[in-house]
């Protein structure tokens, strides 16, 4: 698919991020654009960004409040979608949406690590089995699925456990490569893409923190608190004369760096993410820091978890050191 123009795309999470991005620039080359999120908020400021950068004429973008993890409410998207935008076909299903959390199968409990898993991988799943049936009535589509590189190295470092969202990154970049020959038998018209970005400068830590926290509010509760300090802690500094303050400016900080201090900025990966879906590549890598780690671990899979393995990565990548 080399010219988005006149096409349908379905972008979820497109309320900030990588997201947002997709969205902005698929606008810009004048495809209509359908997007979901759980952040009206975010969504209204997507569509005014669009707006401001101005629409082609009669393209068509819709916002939809949708959890990706809930089956129902991908149902109820998919539905608004052909009802709003009057077709019964899409050409390209973004599979974005994602938040971290759960990283311990022992300090975190089952609720903040399943609702990692399931809207990292589930709503990946739900969203392609929702949206397949539009995907088929048109004369081609692609569907791109948003991994990371925690998805072939389970690791954001050897003090920091990473499980849930690993877990889930992994099922996506395999579901992906399992639906290429998928698709080849039985639908040879839509490709199919496992995107899987290094350290993007996105929001990802703060929304993910409001997300796990039930309420979408910046504040840090208890729970949050407590796996702060021992987060802190972990990395082998004194937390018993940190007062709660120190500790919410210690996350913001550190929410601030991801964001504003990364390798890769959101509008750059979508940029890589759309050329490589002109490009046909169902293999996208997005970021240096991506090919370096990918590189190292196939030469070294078997010190892939190795301190110094990592602090060697972080030092060439230019990634923090915990």
């Amino acid at each position: 698919m080399k010219d988005f123009a006149g096409r349908i795309a379905i972008v979820t999470g497109g309320g900030s991020g990588m997201g947002r991005e997709l969205v902005r620039q698929l606008a810009a080359e004048a495809c209509n654009v359908a997007m979901c999120d759980v952040s009206e908020q975010g969504m209204a400021e997507t569509r005014r960004l669009c707006e401001a950068a101005g629409l082609p004429q009669g393209l068509r973008a819709t916002t939809h409040l949708a959890e990706v993890s809930d089956a129902a409410q991908v149902e109820r998207f998919r539905d608004e979608v052909a009802e709003r935008l009057g077709t019964d076909k899409i050409h390209l299903l973004f599979n974005n949406a994602g938040i971290g959390g759960g990283g311990s199968m022992i300090a975190h409990g089952r609720e903040e690590w399943e609702r990692t898993f399931n809207i990292c991988w589930g709503g990946v799943y739900n969203c392609t089995r929702a949206f397949l049936p539009l995907l088929l009535k048109a004369e081609e589509g692609h569907i791109v699925n948003t991994s990371s590189v925690n998805g072939f190295w389970a690791s954001v470092g050897p003090r920091i456990p990473h499980t849930a969202y690993s877990a889930a990154k992994f099922a996506v970049k395999g579901f992906t490569e399992a639906l290429i020959t998928d698709l080849k038998i039985n639908a040879p018209h839509i490709k199919c893409s496992v995107v899987m970005p290094g350290h993007i400068g996105t929001s990802i830590p703060l929304n993910s923190r409001k997300i796990q926290g039930g309420n979408l509010s910046d504040e840090i509760d208890a729970r949050q608190m407590a796996q702060a300090r021992a987060r802190i802690a972990s990395m082998g500094r004194d937390v018993s004369s940190l007062s709660d303050d120190d500790i919410r400016k210690i996350v913001a900080e550190r929410e601030r760096r991801f964001r504003e201090e990364a390798p890769t900025s959101a509008a750059e990966a979508a940029t890589i993410i759309l050329d490589g879906v002109k490009a046909d590549k169902w293999r996208i890598l997005v970021g240096k820091d991506a090919h370096q780690i990918d590189e190292r671990v196939r030469r070294s899979p078997e010190q892939a978890y190795d301190l110094d393995f990592f602090e060697s990565f972080a030092r060439e990548a230019g990634w923090r050191i915990p």
